[in-house]
């Protein structure tokens, strides 16, 4: 076992599928002698130099293109676009073309296109840097989603996804490039579309994604101070969405949590909230409470994202009132 930052996680996934598989490129602003713009791509140039660690011009457009043509010619493309916010400069290659491909050309062209971006929740830079923008992916067939909360599920996550045969949407919390975990030494494959329960619990089931695991995790010390006993359940996998083990969990907490660092309407939240209502009805005890940010663009300060997003203090509250 090795201990691993999230951001290093996602550096030795991407080296040993390079190594493994001369196929597999990075392509990106600033990936190459840089880095990347977060230090999620250090020492890959040096390793693999700039026929397959390349660096693109500022075109999210481009760089997305890039990629799709790559896969459809062989290649196993990992390209970066640097936020999510930025996907509107892109979203015609990522849902009109890399989405579509194989289903278009009936199977004559896979589409191994792994794109990474991050989501900058809660570090107070504005409007325009701190969307988190699954909901917009999560909708489009022929796309498959994930949102690591941990070192090992981003390690684990993106070797897969690298693996996959069909686009595969990578985001990453910025938030989470520093968190620490032990990660066993060798292969780790974590499949997609597969949930995982973080901790057990027999009183209510949160569902988290992302930033809000953690957040999750911390409620639930504080409510087993006071005898209650929270089941955390992270997706992993935004699309496909691994239903049966939430519906599983509901049938034995009788009650169910969504948390999300997704705006509320038309949100992750409420697709998980409406699977449960639909194909758990009669399991629930209460009906499914979503916290999630208000309808509102994001304001610039740390401290007023604080004030709209969910904490773990207001994840204890709606705990202790969903059992009241």
């Amino acid at each position: 076992m090795t201990t691993k930052t999230y951001c290093w996680a996602i550096i030795d996934a991407i080296r040993e599928e390079m190594a493994r598989d001369d196929r597999v490129l990075l392509l990106g602003e600033d990936v190459g002698a840089a880095g990347g713009a977060f230090g999620a791509s250090r020492g890959l140039f040096d390793t693999f130099g700039p026929a397959r660690v390349r660096d693109t011009p500022i075109s999210e457009e481009i760089i997305v293109g890039l990629g799709v043509g790559a896969a459809m010619t062989g290649r196993r493309p990992i390209v970066e676009i640097m936020f999510m916010d930025f996907f509107g400069l892109c979203l015609d290659q990522i849902a009109n073309q890399a989405a579509k491909t194989r289903y278009l050309y009936g199977g004559m062209f896979s589409m191994p296109l792994v794109i990474r971006t991050s989501v900058a929740v809660e570090m107070g830079i504005g409007p325009h840097h701190s969307q988190s923008l699954e909901s917009w992916v999560g909708h489009v067939p022929g796309l498959k989603v994930v949102m690591p909360s941990t070192p090992r599920d981003a390690k684990g996550l993106l070797k897969s996804a690298i693996r996959d045969e069909d686009p595969v949407i990578f985001i990453e919390h910025l938030a989470l490039h520093r968190m620490k975990e032990e990660i066993e030494d060798g292969e780790v494959l974590i499949p997609i579309g597969k949930a995982d329960i973080k901790r057990p619990g027999r009183d209510v089931t949160v569902v988290a994604t992302g930033l809000m695991v953690g957040k999750a995790l911390a409620a639930a010390e504080i409510l087993a101070a006071e005898g209650i006993e929270i089941e955390v359940i992270d997706p992993r996998t935004i699309s496909p969405l691994d239903i049966d083990t939430i519906l599983a969990s509901v049938a034995k907490t009788n009650r169910a949590i969504v948390v999300t660092a997704s705006l509320k309407p038309f949100g992750f939240g409420s697709e998980v909230a409406a699977q449960i209502m639909q194909h758990g009805f009669f399991d629930l005890d209460a009906p499914v409470v979503r916290l999630a940010p208000p309808f509102t663009p994001t304001p610039f300060g740390k401290g007023f994202e604080d004030f709209l997003n969910p904490t773990a203090d207001k994840i204890v509250a709606a705990v202790r009132e969903l059992l009241a």
